[in-house]
C-alpha cells in the first residue's frame, strides 16, 4: 500500500515538474537575430521582454560589405527568429542561413513595401521612411505574435505605442522643414542611403556613390558632383557613420563647401550616444538637415 502510494506521489511529482518544466521553457525569452543594428532596436522596442535580440551587423558598421563569421552562423542556428530587411540589403543573409543550418522562421522587414527604383534595382533602405517604417513595426510584431501568442496583446501595445512615436517623429520633422524653401533642399552625402527620406520631406540627396558601398565612385561621378556644388546646387555636405570620410572631405577641399556634420545612415551609434536607438538617429538626421539647409541671415 504504502508502495503503490509511492509510485503515485512518484507519478504526479514528474507530472508537475513536467508541466512546470514546459511552462518555463514557454516564458523563456525568444532568441531573435537581426541583420543589423537599426532593425534590432526596432524589434527590441516591439518585443519587451519577449525577446533577448541581437544584431549581426553593429553599431557603426557597414552592412553592404559586412562578412559573417562562424560565430554569426552558430547565432544562426540557435535562434528562434531571425529578422532581415530585404530588398537585397544583406547580400550575404542567404548563404549565411544555408550555411548555419537554421530552420526557423525568416522574418521579411519590407514585406509589402513597394520600393523605389535605382534603374532596376530597388532601393533596399525603406527605413529611412517613416511611413515605411509603420510596415517594419507590423510584420515584425505579426512575427512575434507568431512565435508567442500568449504575449499578443502586449506585443500588440508596445506596436501601437511605437508607431505613434513614429508619427509624432514624422509630423515634427515635416513642421520643422517647412520653413525651409524646397528649392534649397539640396544635399551631399558619401552614398545613396537618403533617397525615401528625401522623397517624403522633398529633399533632393546627391551621391557620389549608388545605393551600396561595396563599389567605388567613379571619377566622372565625382566630378559631377563637384561640379553642381560649384554652381551652387548644393547646400549642405555630410558625411556619414558607416563610410570612410577621406571621399567627402576631398570634395570639400576642391569646392571649399564645410562638411556639415555626420548623418546615420545603415547603422546606429554607440550605445549611450547620440543616435543609439532608431527614433534618436532620425531625430538627429533631421536636426542636422534642418541646421545646415536653414536660410543663413
Amino acid at each position: 500500500m504504502n508502495r503503490r502510494f509511492s509510485l503515485r506521489a512518484l507519478a504526479a511529482s514528474a507530472l508537475i515538474l513536467a508541466s512546470l518544466h514546459g511552462h518555463a521553457a514557454d516564458n523563456k525569452p525568444l532568441q531573435v537575430v537581426a541583420s543589423f543594428s537599426i532593425l534590432a532596436d526596432i524589434t527590441r522596442e516591439i518585443a519587451g521582454d519577449v525577446a533577448e535580440v541581437t544584431s549581426l551587423v553593429a553599431a557603426n558598421a557597414d552592412a553592404h560589405v559586412f562578412e559573417p563569421t562562424p560565430k554569426d552562423a552558430l547565432r544562426l542556428k540557435t535562434a528562434d527568429l531571425v529578422v532581415v530587411n530585404g530588398l537585397k540589403f544583406e547580400g550575404w543573409m542567404d548563404r549565411l542561413v544555408k550555411s548555419s543550418g537554421y530552420k526557423g522562421p525568416l522574418v521579411v522587414a519590407t514585406s509589402g513595401i513597394t520600393p523605389r527604383l535605382v534603374r532596376t534595382s530597388a532601393d533596399p533602405h525603406a527605413w529611412q521612411s517613416l511611413v515605411h517604417a509603420q510596415t517594419y513595426v507590423k510584420n515584425i510584431a505579426e512575427a512575434l505574435a507568431r512565435a508567442r501568442p500568449d504575449q499578443a496583446a502586449a506585443i500588440a501595445s508596445r506596436a501601437s505605442s511605437y508607431s505613434q512615436k513614429l508619427q509624432a517623429l514624422d509630423l515634427d520633422a515635416r513642421k520643422q522643414l517647412e520653413a525651409i524653401p524646397e528649392a534649397q533642399r539640396r544635399v551631399i552625402t558619401s552614398h545613396d542611403a537618403f533617397a525615401y527620406l528625401g522623397d517624403a520631406y522633398k529633399i533632393t540627396f546627391i551621391a557620389p556613390q549608388g545605393w551600396t558601398t561595396g563599389s567605388d565612385a567613379s571619377a566622372g561621378t565625382v566630378a559631377a558632383v563637384i561640379k553642381q556644388i560649384k554652381a551652387k546646387q548644393a547646400r549642405a555636405l555630410f558625411v556619414e557613420n558607416i563610410t570612410d570620410r577621406r571621399l567627402i572631405d576631398r570634395i570639400a577641399a576642391e569646392t571649399g563647401a564645410v562638411v556639415g556634420g555626420t548623418l546615420y545612415s545603415d547603422a546606429l551609434s554607440m550605445p549611450g550616444s547620440e543616435a543609439d536607438t532608431y527614433l534618436k538617429l532620425y531625430a538627429h538626421n533631421i536636426q542636422q538637415l534642418v541646421t545646415a539647409l536653414r536660410p543663413k541671415p
